[in-house]
């Protein structure tokens, strides 16, 4: 194990010692959830309806927004929860046994350090990091404070996915050489909004928090905030996240040791910073072989490869694979592209953090945050060759880019006190 498992502080230890361990099954997971207008409202069903797991607590920037969760969870039949809207008092409940983060991305790696600190495991959408300075914070906190951490990455609970890729990784391809990930989502246009007063009820303040503060339009407010460099990560980090961290997983490997992506704003002249059209190439060397890797990214009108607009093919010597979003995987062999062991069931990757919280065993988790942040790292690597124009070399010893600052600097970002992502490593 690294040295810094071994170095827990007094509050995480404390925290250890708390009855909320759960050795029991029956004993109940109090779960606290932040940011709940989107994918926060699927947490809040997908965890309330666990055994023996109670969503005790909602929190939110925009009131407005809470009161109509807390009319969710109880049209569920359950216990009205706590409400909060700065998730530094949620955390301060210490009947809270951990923590389902769905805020914006710029704030993933902070509450999760947060809530590390505070003695809650923690259950964070993808990406769990907004650049590559946060990717090794989040994993060295999970380790500091031996908290049980899982990156949102649903697919890894896949039974489907996972029979498919343990076939692949038997030899069902042969030698597997090469990986392509898609998000053919078609998204129209975001316009322009002007600037204007901030809602009754939201506080924007804290809603941007480490980001720059920046006056308020709809467009860098709810979901359109992923299109801005601030906040988001573009489409790469938003759906393409999923399809990355399948190509690693198929590929069998970590970090690549070249990096070059091109694209651009296409069709559309509107608020968006990001791509719509992205492509991205990754080279690595694994078992002294070269591996490759491609993610594209197209959000207008397109055709679909091998079935899938969402998905990811692999490619081997003895036939390839397509899986289509989540749950579908097929196989076609030999030269003639016959039909080969096809796969489809899905998986509950809320229940898979709740298990692991009980066994206390972070290897039950089937995205723990050590795999996140790597997938996370390859995300952040392609937006930086994208935004640079140009390649980029990767050393994972030095987690660089050898003699290029100017990539190196953008690994992190300058904080807005006092949203500062504390360094742990």
């Amino acid at each position: 194990m690294n040295r810094r498992h071994f170095l827990m502080s007094t509050t995480a230890a404390a925290a250890a010692s708390r009855p909320s361990m759960l050795h029991s099954a029956n004993d109940t997971i109090r779960v606290g959830v932040v940011g709940i207008r989107s994918r926060g409202g699927d947490h809040i069903k997908g965890f309330a309806n666990l055994p023996n797991v109670e969503v005790a607590a909602l929190c939110d920037i925009d009131q407005n927004v809470l009161e109509s969760r807390v009319k969710d969870v109880e049209k569920l039949g359950k216990r009205r929860p706590a409400t909060y809207v700065d998730v530094r008092k949620l955390l301060e409940d210490k009947s809270i046994d951990a923590v389902t983060i769905a805020a914006p991305n710029h704030w993933h790696t902070l509450m999760t350090i947060w809530a590390c600190q505070a003695g809650k495991d923690v259950y964070v959408e993808k990406p769990c990091s907004h650049n590559i300075f946060e990717s090794r914070q989040i994993v060295a906190a999970a380790g500091k404070y031996q908290r049980i951490v899982q990156q949102g990455s649903q697919s890894r609970s896949s039974t489907a996915l996972r029979e498919a890729m343990q076939q692949m990784h038997g030899g069902l391809l042969g030698e597997v050489y090469m990986a392509r990930g898609l998000c053919f989502k078609p998204r129209n246009t975001i316009g322009k909004t002007p600037v204007e007063p901030v809602p009754p009820g939201v506080d924007y303040d804290l809603w941007t928090g480490p980001a720059p503060l920046r006056p308020f339009t709809r467009n860098r407010f709810h979901y359109n905030w992923h299109w801005f460099w601030d906040t988001g990560n573009g489409d790469f980090g938003n759906q393409g996240i999923h399809e990355v961290d399948k190509c690693r997983w198929g590929l069998g490997v970590t970090y690549p040791t070249r990096v070059s992506a091109t694209g651009g704003k296409v069709m559309f002249d509107d608020d968006q910073e990001t791509p719509n059209v992205l492509m991205v190439n990754y080279e690595f060397e694994a078992g002294g072989k070269k591996k490759l890797m491609v993610f594209e990214v197209r959000h207008w009108h397109t055709n679909s490869e091998g079935g899938s607009k969402v998905g990811n093919l692999f490619y081997g010597e003895k036939g390839y694979m397509v899986i289509d979003w989540y749950e579908r995987a097929a196989t076609f062999m030999g030269p003639k592209e016959e039909p080969g062991p096809s796969w489809r069931a899905g998986g509950d990757h809320y229940a898979n953090f709740i298990q692991a919280m009980r066994s206390r065993k972070p290897s039950d988790l089937t995205c723990p945050i050590e795999e996140g942040a790597i997938s996370c790292t390859l995300m952040h690597l392609g937006n930086i060759s994208y935004r640079l124009g140009r390649s980029l070399r990767f050393d994972a010893r030095t987690m660089s880019c050898p003699g290029d600052e100017e990539a190196n600097r953008m690994f992190t970002r300058d904080y807005r006190r006092p949203f500062v992502v504390p360094q742990q490593v």
